[in-house]
């Protein structure tokens, strides 16, 4: 006779439930962190900015820690995806460079304070703050890495291989620096201004590559 299966304690209700804590409690994180800084938080601020209880916030998360770097990743791949969404492959790689870091300053310009939180923040959560920081800048590297490999260049040839994993990720950093420093300065709101500095540190880069 064959076992019958034991009925899940998970239904749909439930996991739905669990989504829109976790959801509320990220938006929470995110509010928390902008107006006092992850290190003055807590986790009563956090739990009374989402509307649920300390228990419900354990469910989910073991610190304030985990919950904000929940929220680093989420936006990064929010960020990751504005940026694939507007690749054009049709189009020579150095077009789809500019094009796409517009609109990921674009995207990122239009929640100033949450950038201004994610990107200065990261650096005051330690060894694992850092590792997380190194993993979302390596997707990025991915990222550029093909789109300019993987594109036509200005001739419409497809290349094979223009720009290495290490330039790859030079660009990053570098284009990561002028967003700090825009926020520094205030200038969230001007950050698709930095877009033909940004693409010419690709460009730059892939040159030295190539020389």
């Amino acid at each position: 006779m064959p076992r019958m299966k034991a009925p899940s304690m998970v239904t749909n209700d439930t996991t739905s439930e669990l989504h829109e804590h976790r959801s509320r409690l990220l938006q929470a994180m995110a509010g928390v962190s902008a107006s006092k800084g992850v290190a003055a938080a807590t986790i009563a601020d956090i739990v009374r900015e989402a509307g649920v209880s300390k228990r419900t916030f354990y469910e989910h998360f073991d610190c304030k820690e985990t919950c904000f770097l929940a929220l680093y990743r989420l936006t990064s791949a929010s960020a990751l995806r504005t940026l694939r969404e507007a690749v054009q492959p049709d189009r020579p790689w150095q077009t789809q460079v500019e094009h796409a870091l517009d609109a990921y300053f674009a995207h990122l310009a239009a929640g100033p304070g949450l950038v201004g939180t994610l990107f200065v923040e990261i650096h005051h959560l330690g060894s694992e703050g850092l590792r997380v920081r190194r993993e979302v800048m390596a997707q990025f590297a991915d990222f550029v890495l093909e789109t300019v490999n993987g594109g036509p260049d200005s001739g419409g040839v497809p290349l094979s291989q223009v720009l290495t994993p290490t330039m790859a990720l030079a660009a990053v950093g570098g284009i990561n620096e002028l967003v700090m420093l825009a926020i520094e300065r205030g200038e969230v709101d001007r950050l698709q201004e930095l877009t033909p500095c940004a693409s010419a540190v690709v460009r730059l880069l892939t040159r030295a590559d190539a020389a």
